[in-house]
């Protein structure tokens, strides 16, 4: 579908957020509907000077008037579950998906792809497969928009978001900013280009190759001395990291914490907030030493080390 009021839908996912709309339109129609008709009727029919007899009592049925109130709420909690449904399933991102890291400056997003290619303002995406965006913000909050997709997240300093979708027909459409961020908030604005399988490997192999954010975290943590203290030695002064990311790390106050990006992120720029049990509180702060990017780095390569399962005490 696609008008000029009407976006094209460009993803499944879009075109049951439609479905949902013009659903939940027609149930306001069918409700107010009849409203109106019986206030113009009402109007018309008890106007000033109309002889009509207004003397009757009202005669009053509990039924009608229990029914006009339990159906709309009934109907309503069909489309609150609907909408949860759709919510929820964009939480739980397929695990075969194409993930891909962007991050929001003032005013332009950059984004890499698993191999190094890196666009701006721009985003290359295979048709008919799952892509998770995992996103951050080097200064304010932005908010990424995809309006043929239907889909929108907020990008956070500090904190790393995640955002999936499948795109349907190949196709260029818009990507926008929805956060205002700034004086130029409205130049903030990009596309995204959805590509057939073969065209969009062909299109990987055509672009300049950078290093990958693991392969950059990774010499980002030899140059700032991370290897020192968490890679084996005489004397063990820090946790290994290999697997340690989904992980359970207990914690020196009892507590056990999954190692997501947040706890990653947070052992970097505040290592004294969750300390790891069975280890001293040694390590230095990084905040304000390292930029947003190199965080982003930083936390790749430590992803790349192994996965939930695998972790090590």
């Amino acid at each position: 579908m696609s008008t000029p009021l009407w976006p094209v839908a460009a993803s499944a996912h879009a075109a049951e957020i439609d479905l949902l709309f013009l659903a939940l339109l027609a149930l306001v129609v069918l409700l107010s509907l009849p409203v109106f008709v019986l206030l113009i009727g009402f109007a018309l029919r008890y106007r000033e000077g109309r002889d009509v007899n207004r003397s009757e009592r009202v005669d009053r049925s509990l039924w009608l008037e229990v029914s006009w109130a339990a159906i709309p709420f009934a109907l309503s909690l069909v489309f609150f579950f609907w909408a949860a449904k759709l919510y929820a399933d964009l939480q739980r991102p397929p695990e075969d998906a194409l993930e891909i890291e962007v991050v929001a400056r003032q005013w332009m997003w950059k984004t890499q792809h698993p191999g190094g290619q890196r666009e701006i303002n721009e985003l290359h995406v295979p048709q008919g497969r799952p892509v998770v965006l995992s996103m951050t913000s080097e200064d304010v909050i932005h908010s990424l928009y995809f309006p043929a997709l239907r889909i929108k997240q907020d990008v956070l300093p500090g904190r790393t978001t995640r955002l999936w979708f499948e795109a349907g027909e190949p196709g260029t459409h818009h990507l926008l900013c929805t956060e205002f961020c700034g004086t130029a908030h409205s130049e903030m604005r990009g596309r995204i280009v959805v590509m057939a399988p073969a065209a969009y490997e062909d299109w990987l192999e055509r672009q300049p190759l950078a290093p990958t954010l693991a392969a950059r975290g990774a010499e980002l943590y030899r140059s700032l001395g991370c290897s020192g203290c968490h890679e084996a030695s005489d004397v063990v002064r820090a946790p290994p990291l290999e697997g340690v990311f989904g992980s359970p790390v207990p914690l020196m106050s009892g507590e056990v914490i999954i190692a997501d990006e947040a706890y990653i992120r947070d052992s970097i720029l505040l290592p004294m907030k969750d300390i790891a049990a069975g280890y001293e509180p040694l390590m230095p702060s990084f905040a304000n030493r390292i930029e947003e990017e190199q965080l982003i780095e930083l936390v790749a390569y430590i992803k790349s080390l192994g996965g939930a399962g695998e972790y090590r005490r």
